[in-house]
């Protein structure tokens, strides 16, 4: 059975990531929000709880809506229900229903029942705000997060592996996420960033600059692919503005629209930095908390990498608690796209060769494989290499991160004192 040596891909990505002759890109899906350095990180809930808060507070809504999320439960299974599977669903439902009812609701109650849960998602994800009350009035009031609790980011760590690392070319962002948290980290190390907006008092989205990759060149840029709080469509200037998150944001939700809603503005436009970034020779993309479960962004990557180019792309697959194997969705685009190396847990696809991860060699005790590669123990007092790989953890690739900078000043200081 074929087997890859991890400490090789370890040593690979430092490589490619210390070289400042690469293009360096990164892709953070949902898992990246939900890593934490301790107890108190600030995180937003996983889609199995964001689930169960949003149902049960919807059906406090309006009883009819809950018999109406009761029966779709039903229908999907205990397995299959989640906030994407319900909104698609509901949609679907609204897309045909007529005068008549169904799960005692109408076309108007459909659409309601799609706003709350909305409205649900919008609320989970706004996790830069903390609930305070007022003593004197005893009024409850909403107050942006502590500096304090921004320092115990991860994200905010990530941050300081970009304000730390000196290269060519700024490092681009592509995330999914609607939350605030990067901003917050960036904001928080004081990290120059460009994410399509200009202006101050009422920002406007300009596409115009998302397609230019000199326009402020040196920044880093941070792509919200499919939307943020904040993004509001003002239907007296039709533009895209960044203003106060309110309950008339624009995102893509998780729904089966989702491929048709990317084709809107300013969400085109993003999806081409991200086919244009892919297109550019030595330009590696890194995907972290990211399953490959949408299709538009997938169909962009691939597309993108048949071009005659020495563009990569590192799928890092957090699966620890569903293991993926070579029948696997996310397995099959590796094994048809030489471009594409899937790094998981316990096996890997490289080269469009599954296999599992396997130590060649037991590591010196100075190697750092063994900080990203946790080893099984001895089956039969017998040693057999193989392992977990933990760099798929968002916050252990930035623990990675962090270490690469500790590592270059140390080798800098040692070619000063040479010279």
């Amino acid at each position: 059975m074929t087997t890859h040596d991890p400490s090789e891909y370890i040593r690979g990505i430092q490589q490619i990531l210390i070289s400042d002759k690469k293009k360096i890109g990164f892709l953070f899906g949902a898992g990246s929000s939900l890593a934490t350095k301790n107890k108190n990180s600030l995180t937003v809930p996983a889609i199995g709880k964001m689930t169960s808060e949003i149902v049960e507070e919807v059906g406090k809504v309006n009883p009819t809506f809950k018999t109406a999320l009761e029966a779709i439960k039903e229908s999907l299974g205990e397995k299959n229900f989640n906030i994407e599977t319900i909104l698609s669903n509901l949609e679907q439902k609204f897309s045909f229903i007529g005068t008549e009812k169904l799960h005692s609701l109408d076309k108007n109650g459909f659409a309601d029942l799609i706003i709350e849960i909305k409205k649900g998602v919008r609320e989970k994800v706004s996790v830069h705000h903390i609930s305070l009350c007022d003593i004197t009035s005893k009024k409850e009031f909403r107050q942006i997060v502590t500096k304090e609790i921004v320092s115990e980011l991860v994200q905010t760590d990530f941050a300081n592996w970009i304000g730390q690392a000196e290269r060519r070319f700024p490092i681009e962002v592509f995330t999914t996420n609607y939350d605030f948290l990067f901003e917050l980290g960036l904001e928080h190390r004081e990290i120059p960033y460009y994410d399509g907006f200009c202006g101050s008092l009422r920002a406007f989205f300009n596409p115009e600059s998302v397609e230019d990759f000199s326009f402020l060149s040196k920044q880093t840029k941070l792509w919200k692919i499919h939307g943020s709080l904040g993004w509001h469509y003002d239907m007296d200037t039709e533009k895209i503005l960044r203003v106060s998150p309110d309950d008339d944001d624009i995102l893509i939700y998780p729904s089966t629209l989702k491929y048709k809603e990317s084709k809107k503005q300013p969400y085109e436009s993003l999806m081409d930095r991200l086919s244009n970034f892919l297109k550019q020779d030595d330009a590696i993309l890194i995907t972290c908390g990211y399953s490959w479960g949408d299709e538009h962004i997938n169909s962009r990557i691939i597309s993108a990498l048949k071009t005659n180019t020495t563009s990569h792309v590192i799928g890092l697959i957090f699966d620890k608690y569903d293991k993926i194997d070579d029948k696997s969705n996310v397995s099959k685009i590796g094994l048809d796209n030489p471009k594409v190396s899937i790094y998981a847990s316990r096996n890997a696809i490289i080269g469009c060769n599954y296999g599992e991860w396997a130590l060649k060699t037991l590591p010196d005790a100075d190697d750092e494989t063994g900080l990203y590669f946790t080893l099984d123990k001895k089956e039969d007092d017998k040693w057999t290499g193989k392992g977990e790989f933990i760099l798929p953890d968002f916050g252990k690739l930035v623990t990675f991160l962090n270490s690469m900078v500790s590592d270059n000043e140390i080798k800098k200081l040692g070619e000063n004192v040479k010279k």
